[in-house]
């Protein structure tokens, strides 16, 4: 498998507040892959620098050191063939939804009739059909969250980074939203860098689950392959014998970093 996003030996250090001759290193020489068209997810403790490396892919953030390549092609810069989901909503309240979805295609210069009709289309695959018009506050989280997906696939980016997009939904929006998204990337395959805490979730979509220790000084301690079949259902693929053995060990793996971090967020 070629790979479509590779981060190599990435260190990334930050000035200390509390001893501004000592950096803080938030992560240490690091190495993750995406191979194209494959779905990756990454799981650790919070605070450990999952969000901080996809901000390096999307060359928002540039590293202390270590190299970023984009389908073998080195960038230095905003990665521009990635898409970026956030966790919080990057939405535009003076804007209906149609008008949201269509903003990146606007900015690029596509007439304001091929943006709409492309828009329109998107609303439609995203469930979210006859809702153009609506505006933020007319719209429930998952709409909205469908919202911001097709705002960002509209684009067409070969590379999409999510950051924990799902975890402000109720657990019954969040399952359908899960579903959806692996619909959409199943119909068209694009490389997946899925951050989140949720290791059920990690499983239930990714075909490989990276697991970082607690920071500071992040790096990855476990990666697993997820060979389950493909299409799923994230709530029926929960319950199989498959889905708990590798829940088990990959838990396993990650429970001691979960605590550890969990301990230095108590004495901060």
């Amino acid at each position: 498998m070629s790979n479509a996003l590779v981060l190599e030996n990435i260190t990334c250090a930050f000035a200390s507040q509390d001893d501004p001759s000592r950096p803080y290193v938030a992560v240490q020489d690091t190495t993750l892959r995406v191979g194209a068209g494959e779905f990756v997810s990454v799981v650790g403790p919070t605070g450990c620098g999952k969000t901080t490396l996809l901000n390096v892919a999307a060359g928002l953030l540039q590293p202390s050191s270590g190299s970023v390549r984009v389908f073998d092609e080195l960038i230095d810069g905003v990665n521009r063939r990635a898409g970026y989901l956030f966790q919080s909503e990057a939405l535009m309240p003076w804007r209906d939804a149609l008008g949201n979805v269509i903003a990146g295609l606007e900015f690029r210069g596509v007439p304001i009739d091929e943006a709409r009709q492309r828009g329109n289309d998107w609303l439609r695959r995203v469930g979210l059909a006859g809702f153009g018009s609506r505006y933020l506050h007319q719209l429930s989280g998952g709409q909205r969250k469908r919202v911001s997906l097709a705002q960002t696939l509209i684009m067409d980016p070969k590379i999409i980074l999510m950051d924990e997009p799902f975890s402000a939904l109720d657990v019954q929006t969040r399952q359908l939203m899960e579903n959806e998204l692996l619909d959409l990337w199943q119909a068209d395959r694009k490389s997946v860098l899925f951050i989140t805490h949720d290791l059920e979730e990690a499983i239930a979509l990714s075909d490989r689950v990276i697991v970082l220790s607690a920071g500071p000084a992040t790096h990855p301690i476990g990666e697993y392959q997820i060979d389950m079949e493909r299409p799923r259902d994230v709530s029926e693929i929960r319950m199989t014998p498959r889905f708990s053995e590798l829940h088990s060990k990959i838990w396993q793996s990650m429970k001691h970093e979960v605590l550890k971090g969990y301990a230095q967020q108590q004495q901060k």
